[in-house]
């Protein structure tokens, strides 16, 4: 189990890592906007996900371990990275754009990617779908604070 989840890991980080290389995103843009006066824990978001990541990580691993290289397995696997990829698509889709709007949309796509990877998963092992619970409840919460965030920063002209 450990070494599966150690490549399944691997993986994430590279795949985290390329999309960053690829699509550096302006975090200065991003950090100029106004908030929502409620956000006050968004000092703890970068914990969360990480959190979420670990959980994502193990879920996919507990997959592989239940239906070890059957084609079906390399599908779901190439579905949690298309997930991974959505998740991460967030914030250089939305500083690129300068369009909070569009990162919330891009938030909303994650969310339902991830519901149907949950649903896929399911019948394989319950625990990996419980797993993947901590991404589907947040996914909705960042979504809306960023729907809130992108009624307080128009788009630029």
């Amino acid at each position: 189990m450990i070494i599966t989840w150690i490549a399944i890991a691997v993986v994430t980080f590279v795949i985290g890592f390329a999309l960053n290389q690829l699509y550096p995103a302006d975090y200065k843009w991003f950090m100029r906007l106004r908030r929502p006066r409620w956000l006050t824990f968004e000092r703890a978001i970068p914990f969360i996900w990480i959190a979420i990541f670990i959980c994502g990580i193990t879920s996919a691993s507990f997959v592989w371990q239940a239906q070890p290289a059957t084609v079906n397995t390399w599908l779901l696997m190439a579905s949690y990275a298309i997930v991974e990829i959505a998740v991460l698509a967030y914030t250089p889709v939305m500083t690129r754009l300068r369009n909070v709007r569009a990162g919330a949309i891009t938030g909303a796509i994650g969310f339902g990617l991830g519901l149907i990877l949950t649903i896929q998963i399911w019948s394989i092992s319950s625990l990996a779908g419980w797993l993947l619970m901590p991404y589907l409840l947040w996914s909705p919460v960042g979504t809306y604070v960023t729907w809130v965030m992108a009624r307080l920063n128009p788009p630029e002209p």
